[in-house]
C-alpha cells in the first residue's frame, strides 16, 4: 500500500503523505514523495507542487520502525528526497500542521516555501540521540531563522511553536482555516505572480560577530555537554553554515554526523530511546486488552510519597481523595500540595487559576468511607507489613467491585499484600520513585493473580501521568531496590576496608551518575535503608552486618532529614559536609572488626559498585523479575540515576564486553570481605559471555 496520494487541484499537484502515526520517513513514504515530484515534473500543466501530511502530524522525522533495517539507508534517502524538491523547476509549498520534527522539518526547509498552522510544533531533537541534523538542518535553519535561534534549536532539541518564527522566512505564511483550501491558494497565489522556485540554499546567512559569538557559545555548550560530544559538533555544523558554501557545510554536517552516530554515546542514547519504547510492550497481553475507566484516586497516606503521588493526578486532570489518620497529618500533606502548585505560579510554569483547578480536584479525608467509590486506590503507609494487612483488609470491605487496589511497596512482597483481599486479580504494585511528583519511574508490580485488565489498565494510566512505566515480577526489592541493595551493600564494604565515603560518591559520579551511594543514602533517608537490612537480618541470621551504616543509624544520623548521615548538613543547604564524627565511627568500626584499612582505586569502586548491579541485574532477568535487558536500564536511567550517556547497567556492561566483565567480577570474588556467594558470575551473565553474547 502507497503511503502516498498525488492529486490535481487545477494547476496545483497535492502528495499527501500517509504513514501512520506521525507521517514517519520511511522508505515507501520517500519513494512516494520522489515519484509523486517526477509525476507533477512530467506534466506541463501543473505549475506548483504542496506536500501535506495529516493535521497531527507532517512528518515526526526517520521512522523509528526502519532502524537497523536495510530499508533506512536504501535510496531514496531522506538527503536524495530533498535534493529532488530543492532542483525541481516548479515551486513546492510544504503544508505544515500538527508536528515537524527532526527529517520532518528538514523536509519543510527543502521545500521552497512553507505554510503552517500557528499551533504546530518544530523541532531538531537529534542532539537527544547523540547525533545532529543529517539531511541539511544545520546549513539551513541558520539561513531561515538566524544564527542564534538556530544554533539554540539544534542544540537545546526543544520543542517549540512555528508561531515564534512569524515573520522570519521558515514560514510564509500561517493557515488561519482549512490548511489544504489555505496551501492551494498560496500556491495559486505564486503562479499568479509568477514567483517561481525560491531555494533555502540559496541565502544568505550571517551574525555581525559571527567569530566572538561562536567562540561565547562554544565555552557555553562545551561546559554543558560534559559528556556528550553531540552539542559542539552542532556548533561546529552551524558554524559551516556561516564561513563556507552550502555544499562544503553540508559536507561538515555529513561527517560530523558519520562520526557522532558512532560514537559510544550516541549508541547509549539511542538504546535508551527504544528501550524507553519496549517497556510498554508486554509478551502476554494483547495491545486491544480491555482497560478500565479511571475517573477519580485514592491516596492513602498523606507524607511527602503520598502528597506527591497524588499531585500527578491532580496534574493529569484526575480528581484525588486523599486520607490520613490525623487532621494534623492531613493538613500537612494538603499545605505540601499547595506548596508545589505555589512554587510553580512562582516560576512561570502554570497560572494561578490553573493551579487553582489543580488544587480543587484534592478532597482530603479522616473517612476510609470516602474511598468507597474511587476507581484506583493507592497505598502508600509505613513499609510495615502488618501495617499494609490492615489497610488491605480494610479496602477489601469498603471499595467496589472493580476498583483497583495498589500497593506503593517499595520492597514487600506483593503477593503476600494481595491475599489480604478476596479479590488479588485487582491488586498491583504501583512503586513511585521520590519525590513522586517529579521523578518519571514508575515500577509497576505484577502479583501472580493480578488480571491482564489491571495491568493494561495501569500501564495506560502511567502514559496518562507522564511517567515510564517498567513491568516488574514480584521478589523482595523488586528490579531497582533489590539491585540498589548490592550496589550500596559493595559501597558499605569498602567503607570497611579504607575508602572514605567521599572518595566513594566522588568516583562514582565521575563515572556519571547524578550523586553516589552514600549520598543517595543520605537523601533517602538512613532510617529507610536500616529498616530493610534489620528485616533482612530476621530473614538471614547468618547474614554479613552493615556495621558502620548500623551504627550512624544507632546515633540517630538517618541523612538529611536529621542533618547528619554519612555527612554533615548545613539547615538550608542540601550539600553534603565532611563530617570528622563520621571518620572516627569509621575508625572504631575497623577496630571492632580487625580490618586494616587498604588503600582502594577509584576503578575497583567503580567496578565493585556497577558491577553488582550488572550481577544481581542478570540474575533478575533469568528469574524473570525483568522482561527484557532494556527494562533494567530503563529503570536505572529514570530512577536511580545512572548516567545515560552510558545506556544503563546492562547496556553498559555490553559495551565493556560481557567476558570482561565476568573476568573482573571473578577479581572481586578473590576478596574475603566480600560476599563470595553473590560475586559468582549469575548463570545467565557467564552462558552470555562464553558464548560471546549480549544482553541487549
Amino acid at each position: 500500500m502507497s503511503s502516498t496520494q498525488y492529486e490535481l487541484h487545477g494547476r496545483v499537484a497535492v502528495i499527501s503523505m500517509h504513514n501512520p502515526p506521525v507521517n514517519g520517513l520511511g522508505y515507501e513514504l520517500r519513494r512516494g514523495i520522489v515519484d509523486g515530484v517526477k509525476k507533477a515534473e512530467a506534466d506541463d500543466n501543473v505549475k506548483a507542487v504542496v506536500i501535506i501530511g495529516s493535521e497531527q502530524a507532517f512528518s515526526g522525522g526517520a521512522d523509528i520502525r526502519e532502524f537497523g533495517t536495510p530499508k533506512m539507508m536504501a535510496e531514496p534517502t531522506l538527503p536524495t528526497v530533498i535534493n529532488f524538491l530543492d532542483t525541481t523547476t516548479k515551486p513546492v509549498v510544504a503544508a505544515i500542521g500538527g508536528v515537524a520534527m527532526g527529517g520532518g522539518l528538514e523536509l519543510a526547509m527543502g521545500c521552497h516555501y512553507r505554510i503552517a498552522k500557528a499551533d504546530t510544533k518544530v523541532a531538531l531533537p537529534e542532539v537527544k540521540l547523540g547525533i545532529l541534523p543529517g539531511a541539511g538542518g544545520t546549513q539551513r535553519l541558520p539561513r531561515l531563522i538566524g544564527v542564534e535561534h538556530a544554533l539554540n534549536l539544534i542544540v537545546s532539541g526543544a520543542t517549540v511553536p512555528a508561531a515564534m518564527f512569524k515573520g522570519s522566512p521558515l514560514f510564509d505564511e500561517f493557515s488561519q482555516g482549512e490548511l489544504l483550501q489555505d496551501a492551494l491558494a498560496f500556491a495559486e497565489k505564486l503562479i499568479d505572480e509568477g514567483k517561481g522556485i525560491r531555494r533555502v540554499r540559496d541565502m544568505k546567512v550571517s551574525h555581525p560577530k559571527a567569530e566572538a559569538f561562536f567562540m561565547w557559545a562554544g565555552n557555553g555548550i562545551q561546559q554543558m555537554a560534559k559528556n556528550y560530544p553531540a552539542p559542539m559538533k552542532c556548533l561546529e555544523a552551524v558554524k559551516a553554515s556561516v564561513f563556507k558554501k552550502f555544499d562544503d557545510g553540508i559536507k561538515v554536517e555529513r561527517d560530523a554526523f558519520a562520526q557522532l552516530i558512532q560514537t559510544e554515546e550516541s549508541k547509549s542514547l539511542r538504546h535508551a530511546f527504544f528501550a524507553e519504547r519496549a517497556t510498554s510492550k508486554i509478551p502476554d497481553v494483547p495491545e486491544d486488552t480491555p482497560t478500565r475507566d479511571i475517573k477519580s484516586v485514592g491516596v492513602i497516606g498523606a507524607g511527602t510519597m503520598g502528597s506527591g503521588i497524588a499531585i500527578n493526578f491532580l496534574n493529569a486532570g484526575i480528581p484525588v481523595r486523599i486520607l490520613e489518620m490525623k487532621q494534623e497529618a492531613l493538613d500537612r500533606g494538603v499545605k505540601h500540595i499547595q506548596g508545589v502548585y505555589e512554587g510553580r505560579v512562582k516560576k512561570g510554569k502554570m497560572t494561578a487559576e490553573d493551579a487553582e483547578k489543580k488544587v480543587a480536584l484534592l478532597q482530603p479525608t479522616l473517612s476510609y468511607d470516602d474511598l468507597s467509590d474511587v476507581d484506583l486506590v493507592i497505598e502508600a503507609v509505613f513499609e510495615d507489613m502488618g501495617v499494609k494487612q490492615q489497610v488491605f483488609e480494610k479496602l477489601d470491605q469498603i471499595c467496589k467491585h472493580g476498583a483497583i487496589l495498589a500497593s506503593n511497596t517499595s520492597t514487600l512482597d506483593l503477593n503476600k499484600i494481595a491475599s489480604f483481599t478476596k479479590r488479588p486479580e485487582d491488586v498491583i504494585g504501583l512503586h513511585f520513585f521520590s519525590p513522586a511528583n517529579v521523578m518519571k519511574l514508575l515500577e509497576v508490580v505484577r502479583g501472580e493473580k493480578t488480571s491482564k485488565e489491571v495491568l493494561a489498565t495501569s500501564m495506560k494510566l502511567a502514559k496518562k501521568i507522564k511517567k515510564t512505566a517498567v513491568i516488574s515480577g514480584v521478589c523482595d526489592g523488586f528490579i531497582g531496590n533489590r539491585m540498589v541493595g548490592r550496589y550500596q551493600t559493595e559501597a558499605l564494604l569498602m567503607l570497611e576496608e579504607g575508602a572514605t565515603p567521599q572518595q566513594i560518591d566522588k568516583a562514582i559520579e565521575k563515572f556519571g551518575f547524578v550523586m553516589g551511594p552514600l549520598r543517595m543514602a543520605d537523601l533517602a533517608g538512613g532510617d529507610i535503608g536500616w529498616a530493610i537490612r534489620k528485616r533482612h537480618y530476621e530473614e538471614k541470621p547468618d547474614m554479613k552486618r552493615m556495621v558502620i551504616a548500623d551504627r550512624l543509624c544507632e546515633m540517630g544520623r538517618f541523612g538529611q532529614k536529621t542533618g547528619a548521615g554519612f555527612y554533615k548538613y548545613i539547615p538550608g543547604n542540601r550539600k553534603p559536609q565532611h563530617d570528622p564524627e563520621v571518620d572516627k565511627v569509621i575508625e572504631e568500626c575497623r577496630k571492632e572488626m580487625g580490618i586494616t584499612p587498604r588503600k582502594i582505586s577509584d576503578q575497583e569502586i567503580v567496578e565493585r559498585c556497577v558491577y553488582a548491579l550488572v550481577n544481581e541485574g542478570a540474575r533478575i532477568l533469568e528469574e524473570g523479575i525483568a522482561q527484557r535487558a532494556s527494562d533494567i536500564d530503563i529503570v536505572y536511567l529514570t530512577g536511580y540515576g545512572f548516567p545515560v550517556f552510558r545506556g544503563g547497567p546492562m547496556f553498559y556492561a555490553d559495551q565493556v564486553g560481557l567476558l570482561n566483565v565476568v573476568r573482573a567480577i571473578e577479581k572481586i570474588r578473590e576478596n574475603p570481605n566480600t560476599d563470595s556467594k553473590f560475586w559468582e558470575p549469575a548463570p545467565l551473565l557467564a552462558k552470555l559471555a562464553d558464548e560471546g553474547k549480549t544482553f541487549n
